[in-house]
């Protein structure tokens, strides 16, 4: 059950602080890693229905949420628990008001298009035809329709999570998915994408796809499941990150296994394949101009910043926050890189105890500076914000639109709340935006 939400005290101001995600949604917030195997995923209307009475409308993986600002308005002052993902009640309503359907808002940001529909019709959800240029898509064990509906669509196969998503509940047979690497069409039709699925001639045998932010479990799953060979002897594999070149920090490969796609031949070494994404990542990081005496550093902060950002153009600005705020002697306090530390790599939700807990050395809250090592791979966008980090002075960020993802970064506390305001006020301002809202 979640915390009830409440007003605390500090001890030497006694001002009123918000409670954090954390308190509103309790720690069952978090979603557990779905491993690629061979096991059908039920789509049918019958057994969709069953699923989704049992959980909600999943939210997006790593590297699509949105990022929320932080604590510490002055540094000279007592922390307030404002975590990096903390806004306001209302804001709450926004994960867990309405069920299911409220709660689509947060994976896909169609509402507007919904809308548009009222007008001008279905068209207005969906595609035609059958798409150009190419999108790779993951489809993991124990995701259902709605897991698919929204990766197709964040990955710009399909329009709007609607469009697929209402497809599968109208099929009269069970529709089953294949978990694994599929190689789709960008800007398709619900039903090309749906025929692209069914067909194996488009899902990748023997690929690995590796996801900008995920964690080395996955991975780890990913590579064992195409190559066949027990997880154990993967993790054997990667037992010793010195004979992969890494830095002499690194305790592990996380961080510096590439996001990309691979093609391993049957019968492929775990090690030979682990080496071949640590060298991607080492051509990645010299071709960005990162000496190797640079590279842990640059690794770290940008795995963070990929965990952090909700999109692409305001990594480089959420970067400069993260430096500002060391550089002011601020912890960074990122829920990310806690929930990573207490071996939660798929999740950004925390608890009090959690935040307090110094023995942690991933915890961002009770420790200064970057933590101990990447709580993820980072991408190459990410890389680029760590090692280009934008010019300004901010020290917060909160998104104010969420249908666009619009964010708003600030340098002190009373901006940061009058920002946190300008969300509320948006999502008061029309019928369209409250259904982001709750």
């Amino acid at each position: 059950m979640p915390d009830t939400p409440r007003q605390r005290e500090t001890a030497d101001d006694h001002e009123a602080v918000p409670p954090t995600w954390a308190e509103l949604l309790g720690s069952e917030a978090a979603h557990e890693r779905e491993v690629v195997t061979t096991a059908p995923i039920p789509t049918s209307r019958r057994d969709l229905r069953e699923h989704e009475a049992e959980r909600p409308v999943p939210r997006p993986e790593t590297g699509s949420q949105p990022a929320f600002g932080f604590a510490d308005p002055e540094p000279t002052r007592k922390r307030r628990r404002w975590l990096p993902w903390v806004v306001t009640p209302l804001v709450a309503l926004l994960v867990v008001g309405g069920g299911g359907a409220a709660a689509a808002f947060m994976i896909v940001p169609d509402w507007p298009d919904r809308v548009q529909s009222l007008f001008e019709g279905p068209e207005a959800l969906d595609y035609s035809g059958s798409g150009e240029g190419e999108a790779m898509v993951l489809i993991r064990e124990g995701q259902i329709g709605s897991d698919v509906a929204v990766t197709l669509q964040q990955t710009g196969v399909t329009k709007t999570f609607e469009a697929f998503y209402s497809l599968l509940l109208q099929q009269d047979e069970e529709v089953t998915f294949q978990p694994g690497a599929y190689q789709l069409k960008e800007q398709m039709s619900a039903q090309a994408a749906l025929d692209a699925l069914l067909d194996p001639a488009n899902r990748l045998e023997n690929e690995v796809l590796v996801i900008e932010g995920e964690a080395i479990p996955g991975v780890f799953d990913s590579l064992a499941a195409t190559l066949e060979i027990p997880l154990e002897e993967v993790q054997a594999a990667a037992a010793d990150p010195a004979a992969y070149g890494l830095p002499a920090e690194a305790t592990s490969l996380e961080g510096f296994l590439f996001p990309a796609t691979y093609q391993f031949d049957p019968g492929t070494a775990p090690h030979d394949a682990l080496q071949a994404m640590v060298d991607r990542s080492f051509e990645v990081l010299d071709s960005l101009g990162v000496a190797p005496e640079q590279r842990w550093n640059t690794v770290v902060l940008a795995s963070i910043v990929q965990r952090e950002s909700g999109n692409v153009a305001d990594m480089a600005k959420i970067s400069r926050v993260f430096l500002n705020r060391i550089d002011q002697g601020m912890n960074l306090q990122s829920d990310a890189t806690v929930a990573y530390g207490t071996g939660n790599t798929d999740t950004v939700w925390t608890t009090d105890a959690e935040r307090a807990d110094a023995g942690n050395l991933y915890n961002t809250y009770a420790n200064p500076g970057l933590p101990v090592g990447p709580i993820g791979n980072p991408g190459e966008d990410a890389l680029r914000a760590a090692i280009s980090p934008a010019e300004g002075d901010w020290l917060f960020f909160v998104p104010v639109n969420l249908a666009t993802g619009e964010t708003v970064f600030t340098t002190n506390g009373d901006d940061h709340y009058a920002a946190v305001e300008q969300l509320q006020q948006w999502c008061a301002e029309s019928d369209a935006n409250a259904a982001y809202c709750g």
